[in-house]
């Protein structure tokens, strides 16, 4: 929303930015790359873009509306953009500038934190007998109506400076484009709003300029967003007050949306009024730029689909829908003559059906068993296809011979690994989620209530007796991605094949790597596992620390945990490193077929 009233958009640039570090040896000549960064010039040629438009399934396709324009632009300006989204996104994490509950295209997040968030708060509502009212708004045009001179003015705000935002103006400055339909190509268009479509960066600036919706919301009203999919949800007990705090929040929003340039669709925005109450009571009269929301029974967010009782009975009955087309895929495939081989027939099923069941399934996997239940018929018939087995061939026998898990079972190993995904990321929302003790009590009394997902995931956890499993944070990675870190590996024995290889020759060269390094503190690490049992030790020259891992973990882990204590003792330098007068140390893991 540029027009004559906006400063002009300059970017004042400073020496001290990390950012814009991108210096060459003085031997070699610049490439062009670091002559665009440098010298603060852009290609023409890079801000013009070829649209495809794509006829949306099932629409008109007379009404140029029903298409999807695809924008093929530069691979070169591509590349040297997906450098810049690095740095962009490196700083805005590091300084924290993104709001938690903004999942869009961010590293860890995922639209499932989105579609948790909004499961557990309905959940817990139907625990303490409350009313949930969710709101869930369009933005129309949200990429080709952004606020260009609003990006840099955040981008400023923001404190950064340097050669990087001096990019971005150039890169958002002058966008032209031409449609291409079959052969022919039209006239040039200027694109004087918004930004770029098909670009790397384009995503990142968006959320940026979104960034501050949330922070225009009551207090008692949530909000989530992945990129542009907003959804607020107010709690309570009294149908007045959660109709007072969602209109002060939708007038909120709406003012917001007009000063930086957006438009909410009164038509497209609807809202779900989620409740178990048996009593009569109204939906809150809800307006948004003086048209009434509108109040549904479901609604699609993010793949999923909510019901007002959280059944995901039409969630279930669509998905299942939707795996019937694609199974006659395979049953084109399976043909006696011609068809594809077993691999090849798995491949496809995982493609094209199962990762539409993964989707979401720990989420609407909450759900009753006879409703799951539906779509195990889907399972059974894509296996019995790809393995040629009988009609009444057993259930079970289906899951040994294709090495596949029954779907329910799926769904409990997607969720717990969903679960130790939060609970190593510290920058996710719900890394620290624990229910009140209230909760935990109600949650005891009233079986009949669906307990939260970390709830289900305890109780998984409980009947596969791994409570006691110590989820390990990942750690958090502070390297600039303009700086080059080198790392020196020593292969000693990498050219030696072990079964032609006499042990005397490895015992040669580990005391020649000894000899070298006779001023570093020799460390070592292995893993062993046989039977049910798997352990590891890490020997230091005083001190030797084993330990016993589960039965269930495989020598991998068994080596890397070893290998990570190691390097947890060097760090917190522990007393077998204490008073030795070693330059250094370095780690040498005995391979396991020397005797040394």
């Amino acid at each position: 929303m540029e027009n004559e009233s906006d400063p002009p958009l300059k970017v004042y640039t400073s020496d001290e930015d990390d950012l814009s570090d991108m210096s060459t040896s003085d031997t070699d000549a610049p490439p062009p790359s670091f002559k665009i960064w440098n010298e603060q010039c852009f290609p023409s040629s890079w801000q013009e873009a070829i649209i495809i438009p794509i006829p949306k399934p099932g629409k008109d396709i007379a009404n140029p509306l029903n298409y999807r324009p695809i924008a093929l632009t530069s691979c070169l300006c591509k590349l040297l953009e997906k450098m810049i989204n690095r740095r962009l996104t490196h700083f805005l994490e590091t300084k924290n500038l993104l709001g938690p509950f903004q999942s869009g295209f961010r590293k860890g997040r995922s639209t499932l934190d989105n579609i948790l968030a909004l499961e557990t708060d309905i959940r817990l509502a139907f625990l303490q007998r409350k009313h949930l009212v969710a709101i869930y708004f369009d933005i129309e045009k949200a990429y080709d109506r952004t606020w260009r001179y609003g990006i840099l003015k955040d981008l400023y705000d923001s404190n950064l400076r340097g050669n990087l935002p001096i990019f971005i103006e150039n890169f958002l400055c002058l966008r032209k484009f031409r449609v291409r339909l079959a052969s022919e190509m039209s006239d040039y268009f200027i694109q004087e709003e918004g930004v770029p479509q098909g670009s790397i960066l384009s995503v990142t600036l968006f959320i940026l300029k979104i960034n501050n919706i949330l922070n225009h919301l009551p207090l008692s009203v949530k909000g989530y967003l992945y990129v542009d999919d907003l959804c607020i949800f107010c709690t309570g007990m009294n149908m007045n007050c959660i109709q007072r705090q969602l209109q002060t929040a939708i007038n909120n929003i709406s003012q917001w949306s007009d000063d930086n340039g957006f438009t909410i669709s009164a038509s497209k925005t609807a809202a779900v009024h989620f409740c178990r109450k048996r009593n009569l009571h109204l939906d809150p009269e809800l307006q948004l730029n003086g048209v009434s929301i509108p109040f549904l029974k479901e609604i699609r967010f993010l793949g999923v689909v909510f019901d007002s009782k959280l059944s995901f009975l039409p969630h279930v009955m669509q998905l299942r829908k939707k795996c019937e087309k694609s199974l006659n895929i395979l049953k084109v495939l399976s043909t006696t003559a011609w068809g594809a081989d077993r691999p090849s027939m798995l491949r496809i099923y995982k493609v094209t059906i199962l990762s539409k069941l993964d989707y979401g399934c720990q989420i609407y996997g909450s759900a009753r068993k006879s409703i799951l239940q539906k779509v195990d018929p889907i399972h059974h018939a894509a296996l019995r296809l790809c393995s040629g087995a009988f009609r009444i061939s057993p259930v079970q026998s289906l899951y040994v011979d294709c090495f596949e898990p029954a779907l329910n079972y799926r769904r409990q190993m997607l969720s717990l690994h969903y679960y130790f995904r939060i609970k190593s990321n510290t920058y996710n929302p719900f890394h620290n989620f624990k229910l009140r003790p209230f909760l935990v009590r109600l949650q005891e009394a009233r079986k009949s209530f669906i307990p939260v997902f970390f709830s289900r995931a305890h109780n998984i956890l409980t009947e596969l007796n791994l409570l006691y499993f110590h989820v390990t944070i990942e750690p958090k990675r502070n390297f600039p991605p303009w700086k080059f870190f080198e790392t020196h590996v020593l292969q000693p024995f990498e050219n030696f094949n072990k079964s032609n290889t006499a042990d005397i020759i490895y015992q040669k060269i580990f005391i020649e790597h000894r000899e070298h390094y006779n001023s570093f503190m020799p460390i070592y690490t292995d893993g062993s596992k046989s039977g049910d049992q798997v352990s590891f030790a890490v020997v230091f020259p005083n001190t030797i620390f084993s330990f016993r891992l589960h039965p269930s973990c495989s020598i991998f882990t068994a080596e890397i945990t070893a290998v990570l204590y190691a390097l947890e003792l060097i760090s917190k330098s522990i007393q077998p490193l204490r008073g030795t007068s070693s330059l250094g140390v370095t780690g040498f893991t005995t391979p396991r077929y020397s005797s040394v």
